[in-house]
């Protein structure tokens, strides 16, 4: 059977490429066999239910393993708690009916004899003596139940028999592993309605889980190395994987897509066409970016967040404690670099200068100024005429306009004015540089050209300089000769004026708006 690669549901090593997770299985088993009960809460589509099925894989020789999930029983197993006490076994028991049809009887036998989560435990503790192995229980998508009460009761009757079982006092799990994109160790459940102590967790047992479970670049190159073999093609491995870790930072969803994209299209695997994959990625539907979306439409204050952080480049500290912050983090949207705020990816970040730049672009009529064929040349774009267009654009549609409103979306602006001259043909890469001046650099690729345009706003003469060093040792980086520099000046007196400059080696066409 030929192996594809996967980005829907759990992947099978003997059906699919695969990154080679062995390192982060061999510290989760570590966890395991310390009989710690712990969360794995990553983001969606991170590859948790593809690592909770290797890690069965891997202890199932020592271990009972019951794996099980609540998604796709529907809601009358939590109506009342003799219905869920008595579906639970049987949902133990369904989990291990292949390879233990003995014990799958004996579950099912207990749960005829159960009416609520007293019998439960007890039917736990009687099953653990009876088999002559540790059990470990796995929970997939904990988090479609965690919001209801029974679960939550669930969860503080298996705390209650860990830790009886440390005192020696009860016999159950040897380890319970949850997965859900949220960590509910801190959840509240209720015991009792009329007592006045009415909230305890029902998780803080669980110790802190700690896997780094993104790709590095040599984790992506063993999934690359199969395919070579497999496809008996030879690539650049090394270089591939670091640019498809470039653009995703190694969420194991966009890793795969990207891979899945080029295959299936039979491109060329090199820079070129994994910029052209990340592109074809950018403009489709899936889950993950439905999600991006509905949770920034549904919060209106972690919009104005984000909008803040990649738009204006405003620079925030990282604080987990910060709800905005620690909202971001769970969603896998923010991440924690060197104690500042930072997009978890550029995936996401274009992700989010689409939308943005989309939503002005609905408020805002620029088709009399942008219009694509006005700027195309042999083989290129004409990228001063795409400059001074947009300055008349700014200076008869907003000099009027308070300057705060400019100074907040005049960036959003050009991303806007842009994108129909270069869509369909070209790719757009942009990247805030978070400094005095808060640049925003815009690495725009058309057919076999590139061009490389800073966006800032005038902070004095020795920033200006800074800047220019700055978009030299760019260009340096992407082996150009020539830039363009975007200038934003809020000076009540200012000119629209241009000027050419050659800056240590390099010609820069600065436009001023």
């Amino acid at each position: 059977m030929n192996k594809r690669f996967n980005t829907t549901g759990v992947c099978i090593p003997h059906l699919h490429y695969m990154v080679d997770i062995t390192d982060k299985l061999v510290k989760i088993e570590a966890m395991v066999n310390r009989g710690d009960y712990f969360v794995i809460n990553r983001p969606r589509q991170y590859g948790k239910t593809t690592t909770m099925y290797m890690l069965e894989q891997k202890l199932k020789d020592d271990y009972l393993v019951l794996s099980i999930s609540f998604e796709g029983l529907g809601d009358l197993i939590f109506e009342e708690e003799k219905i869920f006490s008595k579906k639970i076994l049987k949902v133990f028991a369904d989990s291990i009916q292949l390879d233990y049809e003995e014990y799958c009887a004996k579950l099912y036998e207990m749960a005829e004899e159960i009416s609520d989560l007293n019998g439960v435990s007890k039917a736990i503790t009687k099953f653990s003596k009876l088999i002559n192995k540790d059990m470990v229980l796995f929970i997939d998508e904990v988090d479609k139940s965690s919001n209801n009460q029974l679960f939550m009761s669930f969860l503080g009757m298996l705390r209650n028999k860990f830790l009886l079982r440390q005192q020696g006092k009860d016999k159950t799990f040897h380890s319970v592993i949850l997965a859900g994109v949220y960590d509910i160790k801190n959840l509240k459940l209720k015991i009792r309605q009329d007592d006045e102590k009415k909230y305890n967790s029902p998780w803080n047992i669980a110790v802190n889980f700690n896997v780094d479970m993104s790709f590095n670049c040599d984790e992506i190159s063993t999934m690359l190395k199969k395919y070579c073999e497999d496809k008996n093609v030879l690539i650049n491995i090394k270089e591939i994987s670091e640019k498809i870790h470039f653009y995703t930072s190694g969420y194991p969803f966009l890793v795969s897509r990207i891979c899945q994209i080029i295959d299936e299209s039979q491109l060329v695997w090199n820079e070129d066409n994994i910029n052209k994959a990340v592109k074809e990625l950018l403009q489709e539907n899936n889950t993950l970016f439905d999600d991006l979306v509905k949770n920034i439409e549904n919060n209106n204050e972690f919009k104005e967040y984000l909008f803040d952080l990649i738009i204006n480049g405003t620079e925030r500290t990282f604080n987990i404690h910060n709800p905005l912050i620690n909202l971001g983090t769970v969603f896998g949207y923010l991440k924690n670099l060197d104690g500042r705020v930072k997009i978890s990816n550029r995936i996401f970040e274009q992700m989010l200068y689409n939308y943005f730049s989309s939503k002005l672009e609905n408020k805002t009529d620029m088709s009399t100024y942008n219009f694509k064929e006005n700027f195309i040349i042999e083989n290129g774009l004409d990228f001063e005429k795409i400059l001074l267009r947009f300055q008349q654009f700014i200076k008869e549609q907003y000099s009027n306009i308070d300057s705060k409103f400019i100074e907040r979306e005049g960036r959003l602006l050009f991303l806007a004015f842009i994108k129909p001259i270069i869509n369909g043909v070209g790719f757009d890469f942009k990247e805030v540089q978070i400094s005095e001046e808060k640049r925003l650099d815009i690495v725009i690729t058309y057919l076999s050209h590139k061009y490389v345009v800073e966006l800032k706003i005038l902070r004095g003469i020795e920033y200006h300089k800074k800047g220019l060093k700055q978009l030299k040792d760019y260009l340096d980086n992407q082996g150009l000769d020539k830039g363009y520099l975007l200038v934003y000046n809020f000076n009540k007196d200012k000119e629209y004026i241009k000027e050419r400059v050659n800056f240590e080696g390099k010609e820069i066409f600065v436009v001023y708006v």
